[in-house]
């Protein structure tokens, strides 16, 4: 590899640190380095635009925050490593809001941190992140939501630091890797490029293997058991073979739950889909997994916002397929735990189940069940707009969702209620950040789950007006790359989950989560003109119905003229969430499928036929 030297770097040729990690990252397949720049990494963004050669670009985030979940977004969407760079100080603060969430989710993400020269550690440099005196220790900061963290002080061990980097990110169970490089660094002569230089990123991994035994004694379990239930978390997503799991599952006739990060690691449209796992979860599958005589939860860490309807989850009737069971193990303390990679896992139970052929008993007369949507007495939001109610607005969504592509959710009393309310299209991801449930996230996410993404895809966001006053400066973003990404926000005028539990916990003394209403469609217009932007805000379920079909028709149609969009639903009653913990026992609930049902007839009489040809259009 050659590229041009720094004055001073090395003899004609050579190659500089800067140069040489932009040819690394290109070459492993990296499309994208999301970020925003500044003065000690901008040497990395110039050796991206000299040496990207249109397979490894830059995506200018409008915050830090928002870079770093443009790459965790990516990286689950796409199942690699995502990575995001930022320069120091404040910057770099700002990142580790975004690689928090990763490390609790364990997505493998590669932050790329400029610093200030290293003669002036703790000599007053600007943004000095020594640690020096009274100065930020940067790599002590990012240790504590990181995987690893290094500092690279010279190019002597570049390959050696770069290689277990990535290596760290992508392995066991995966997580962020902080790099921080030094200004002058960036512009000293790498040494050669090691012979047994990996070529791509999947060279650096090994999925780890499961033990014989542990599998056996698994299956073995599953053919004994009377009511056996699967539990599939997203640690399928990110597995050596996800589609091994759900072949087992089928192949075994294995009743499934997901967890709410989970929900479209199994097909919702298949017979053995029972619904979804957890606080916002429904009342039935809760049942059926109460009930149950073996649990198995792969790829799920069986944490508080899962376990917390299921009852007494624990002990022998419970079995934990996890890269890293030790959360699991400290939950439930299952009786039965094999430790090793969920979709190697499943490719042995295959082979034993062709050996050994069973499938489990049919789970016979089985309904999903949802929660009534009901108001909440005395939490009407200061009025905004007219009688739109959030599950009206879900139920209106539902026929609109893309056919390909992406769903991704933020925070909030919006998304437990698509949830609970909604299932996922066949085809379409489904993203949620339940690890350090960062408001915001979703506004940037989408972002990296769109790129990268085939010609017809698109993307679809459910947030609420608390998420885009943190973060909706990212559809700045989407506008910029042309992206087609729906943004759909639901403007109460309020941080309505915090609302709610005041109500519920503190005799209703409401405090620090109501604000004066927000035009947000209003703000959104000042991002892009409707030549690239569109933009509708609707407070009725008619006028609802009415904007998705002008935006699929004006924004949202035939590949390649599609626009980002963004949807603000003025809602002026605030009904109860989903949530279990806010919930009585006796809360009211009614059959998924006749509710679903009831809202096709609907929109159908309300509508008549002109608006099922424009939902296809834009599903398409």
């Amino acid at each position: 590899m050659t590229g041009p030297t720094a004055p001073g770097a090395g003899g004609p040729g050579a190659a500089t640190v800067a140069d040489t990690l932009v040819t690394v990252l290109r070459d492993w397949g990296v499309r994208h380095v999301f970020g925003v720049s500044g003065a000690n990494v901008e040497h990395l963004h110039d050796a991206i635009h000299r040496l990207g050669r249109g397979r490894l670009t830059s995506v200018l985030a409008r915050r830090e925050d928002g870079a770093a979940f443009m790459a965790d977004g990516h990286a689950r969407v796409h199942r690699t490593l995502g990575v995001c760079c930022s320069t120091s100080g404040g910057a770099l603060v700002n990142l580790a809001v975004g690689l928090a969430e990763s490390y609790a989710e364990s997505v493998p993400v590669l932050a790329l941190v400029g610093q200030p020269p290293q003669a002036l550690a703790g000599k007053g440099a600007f943004q000095d992140g020594s640690g020096i005196g009274r100065t930020v220790d940067s790599e002590r900061l990012l240790s504590a939501v990181t995987k690893h963290t290094v500092t690279l002080t010279g190019p002597e061990r570049f390959w050696e630091e770069m290689a277990d980097a990535a290596r760290t990110a992508l392995s066991g169970r995966p997580g962020p890797v902080a790099v921080l490089l030094p200004r002058d660094v960036f512009e000293l002569t790498v040494p050669e490029r090691p012979a047994d230089w990996p070529s791509a990123l999947d060279d650096l991994v090994t999925p780890t293997e499961a033990d014989p035994g542990e599998v056996r004694a698994l299956f073995d379990a599953l053919r004994r058991a009377r009511r056996p239930v699967v539990l599939l978390g997203h640690g399928v997503r990110r597995s050596a073979d996800r589609e091994a799991v759900v072949d087992f599952v089928r192949a075994a006739r294995l009743p499934v739950a997901v967890t709410m990060s989970a929900r479209a690691e199994f097909p919702n449209s298949d017979p053995l889909y029972l619904g979804v796992a957890g606080v916002v979860g429904h009342p039935s599958v809760h049942a059926v997994l109460r009930d149950a005589d073996l649990v198995v939860a792969i790829g799920a860490g069986l944490n508080a916002m899962t376990r917390g309807p299921l009852g007494d989850l624990c002990g022998d009737r419970v079995a934990v397929v996890n890269i890293d069971p030790g959360e699991a193990r400290r939950a439930v303390s299952p009786g039965l735990v094999v430790r090793a990679d969920a979709g190697l896992v499943a490719r042995r139970l295959l082979e034993l189940l062709r050996q050994e052929p069973f499938q489990a008993a049919e789970l016979t007369g089985y309904r999903r069940t949802r929660y009534r949507p009901r108001l909440a007495p005395g939490l009407d939001p200061t009025p905004v707009g007219g009688d739109l109610r959030q599950s009206e607005a879900i139920a209106a969504l539902r026929a609109w969702l893309p056919a390909e592509g992406h769903l991704v959710l933020d925070a909030g009393n919006c998304a437990s209620a698509a949830i609970h309310l909604s299932d996922v299209p066949d085809g379409v991801s489904s993203t949620i950040a339940l690890g350090a449930g960062g408001m915001g996230y979703s506004l940037g996410a989408a972002v990296g789950a769109q790129l990268g993404s085939g010609a017809g895809a698109r993307t679809v966001v459910i947030c609420g007006d608390g998420a885009f006053l943190m973060n909706g400066l990212e559809v700045h973003t989407a506008v910029d790359l042309r992206l087609p990404i729906l943004y759909v926000v639901f403007n109460n005028a309020m941080h309505g989950m915090c609302v709610t539990r005041q109500q519920t916990y503190f005799d209703s003394r409401i405090e620090s989560v109501r604000y004066a209403p927000v035009d947000i469609a209003t703000v959104a217009r000042g991002l892009g003109g409707p030549d690239r932007l569109w933009v509708a805000s609707v407070d009725t379920r008619e006028q609802l119905d009415e904007a998705l079909a002008d935006y699929a028709v004006s924004a949202g149609g035939a590949a390649g003229h599609a626009l980002p969009g963004l949807l603000e639903l003025r809602l002026s009653r605030e009904e109860v969430p989903p949530f279990t913990p806010f919930l009585p026992l006796d809360e009211p609930t009614v059959d998924a499928d006749e509710a679903v049902a009831d809202v096709e007839e609907a929109v159908a009489d309300a509508h008549g036929a002109g608006v099922p040809a424009a939902r296809e259009e834009l599903r398409v």
